[in-house]
């Protein structure tokens, strides 16, 4: 069995801390791309809700000029 030295150990931990660095880095970029994705779609349940109320309306509007 081989010996296992200071100098591996600190070679090992330098490449879990850059595998670290680069996930933190990939998970900002997710982070953002998931709050952009979701404040498109508050937009969206906002524009919809804009919708369903001018479609009520214009359905009032025809039923009043009906009668």
């Amino acid at each position: 069995m081989s010996d296992v030295t200071l100098e591996f150990v600190a070679r090992q931990l330098e490449r879990v801390l850059t595998r670290l660095g680069a996930i933190e880095d990939q998970l900002t970029v997710l982070t953002g791309m998931a709050i952009r994705h979701d404040g498109a779609l508050n937009g969206l349940a906002t524009e919809f809700r804009g919708l369903v109320q001018a479609t009520s309306r214009a359905d009032h509007r025809l039923s009043v000029d009906v009668r």
